[in-house]
């Protein structure tokens, strides 16, 4: 099982496209996540999860057996790899941190992203880029995975 938590850092001043945030990345094995780094891991946070949403895609689809994101504007990475039984394993600087079906994959994302949504993206300015651009990418990872 894995789960997935999208955070916005506090204190930045009005919400922008650009906030910075983090990502958190729990397992059966362990937890890694781009906080409290030296140097700093954070990224942009809502133009991240655009792009992690964009790198899953082809996991799902099968045109890919291993992807791997690296946040805007940060060196944090994870990596997923599908292995023949078409189970998704889970790591971060090699150290593994879970394993879980594609569909469990998703829903862990999915509900990341939601979470942000309901808390603070409707804060970011009306014509928004990355918010147009997390909404696109959210539909189209829907699609992948339906």
């Amino acid at each position: 099982m894995i789960k997935m938590t999208f955070t916005v850092r506090p204190d930045q001043g009005e919400p922008s496209d650009f906030d910075l945030g983090d990502i958190t990345c729990e397992g059966e094995n362990g937890s890694v996540g781009s906080a409290g780094h030296v140097p700093d891991q954070g990224m942009m946070i809502y133009l991240s999860i655009p792009l992690l949403l964009d790198s899953l895609r082809p996991l799902f689809s099968g045109e890919k057996k291993a992807v791997s994101f690296v946040g805007t504007d940060t060196s944090f990475r994870l990596d997923f790899k599908r292995d023949r039984k078409g189970i998704v394993a889970v790591s971060a600087k090699g150290t593994a941190l879970g394993r879980c079906t594609p569909a469990e994959l998703a829903d862990a994302v999915l509900r990341a992203v939601q979470e942000l949504e309901e808390q603070s993206l409707s804060t970011l300015p009306a014509g928004s880029g990355a918010r147009s651009d997390l909404v696109s990418s959210m539909e189209r990872f829907r699609a992948s995975v339906a």
